[in-house]
């Protein structure tokens, strides 16, 4: 019999994530006297970020077997929306070069914030999400693992376009990015490949712990609503800009969503295809703005948390409601027995 605290926490893990993480920064920050505290931690946290995206997508890879793996036409159409989607948002930056220097800055940022929401890869820990939802575990893993890769070149490529890099030229700028995209998305990969196959104590404790990913996602999760609320709170943004990036973030997520769902009434697979447009990895989305493009691009991706969120915790609580069985766990339980045979 689990205690109802602790059913209230696995059943409702990502809202907590977001309120644990928000509350915490409004206490450090404006508590003098954990000021301390505060300036030790804070940048602790910072560096913690990357490497709990690290940790997800560590977690999420290992359990890949490749030889279960296919590609489906619905991911490509899913990858080739997202490409449009942001070469559509650079165009309309490249075309803001002819406005008013004032009228394009607002924008510009608008867009930005918007940018880093369409651009993020697919989250680590939508596999777990999907399964939850009664889709398919094994094509929502693959998804992770082509759109890390994509994205992993996509940025690069990207945003020395719109955020040029003083005294570097695009391809400084792209090997520099990639070369820390790498560390994050694709190390993982290679690690987990390794675990699968050598190290199997730790292999089988993972496939165990069906869960583990999301709850290390729910971690990266609780910081990156932190560094949201911190950008927020430090913001030389006025009201207005904030709350406009904030509709537009909202706005971007319903676009998402819908497009994803229309894409999977095609080829029969609504939940994956869901997911797969409009769950993204906002931690990972947070970090790339901070450090590449602007803070209140950040926002953008920090704002985005709370609808992604929103929208996840309304579907699993739909799908706990309707009393339908977990095919999610039934999944993962065959994909492991297949992947642990001979």
């Amino acid at each position: 019999m689990i205690h109802p605290l602790l059913r209230f926490l696995k059943n409702w893990t990502l809202p907590v994530a977001i309120v644990v993480g928000t509350t915490l920064y409004l206490l450090f920050a404006f508590t003098p006297a954990l000021a301390p505290a505060a300036d030790v931690l804070g940048p602790i946290l910072e560096q913690l970020l990357p490497a709990s995206i690290f940790a997800t997508l560590f977690v999420t890879f290992s359990k890949v077997d490749f030889h279960l793996m296919r590609l489906h036409r619905w991911q490509a159409v899913i990858l080739v929306v997202q490409l449009l989607l942001v070469a559509l948002i650079v165009g309309v930056v490249y075309a803001l070069e002819g406005l008013e220097p004032m009228s394009a800055v607002g924008i510009k940022m608008l867009l930005e914030a918007v940018l880093v929401c369409v651009i993020a890869p697919c989250a680590s820990a939508s596999p777990v999400v999907t399964a939850k939802l009664g889709g398919d575990l094994t094509q929502m893993t693959t998804f992770v693992l082509l759109s890390s890769v994509v994205t992993s070149v996509l940025i690069p490529a990207v945003f020395p376009l719109i955020e040029p890099h003083v005294g570097a030229t695009f391809s400084i700028a792209f090997l520099a990015i990639l070369r820390r995209l790498a560390a994050v998305l694709l190390l993982p990969l290679v690690l987990g490949a390794v675990v699968r196959h050598w190290v199997q104590p730790l292999y089988r404790w993972f496939m165990r712990t069906p869960d583990l990913g999301f709850y290390c996602w729910a971690f990266s999760l609780s910081i990156t609503t932190g560094i949201t609320a911190k950008n927020i709170v430090h913001s030389q943004a006025t009201a207005l800009m904030l709350t406009a990036i904030a509709f537009c973030s909202l706005l971007t997520s319903l676009v998402q969503f819908r497009i994803g769902r229309l894409v999977g009434k095609r080829y029969g697979e609504s939940v994956c295809t869901g997911q797969a447009m409009f769950q993204k990895n906002t931690g990972l989305a947070i970090w790339i703005a901070y450090v590449y493009l602007t803070p209140i691009a950040s926002i953008g991706a920090g704002c985005y948390v709370l609808w992604q969120n929103i929208i996840n915790s309304y579907e699993l609580w739909q799908h706990r409601q309707s009393g339908a069985p977990a095919p999610g766990k039934a999944a993962a339980t065959t994909a492991a027995q297949r992947s642990t045979r001979p």
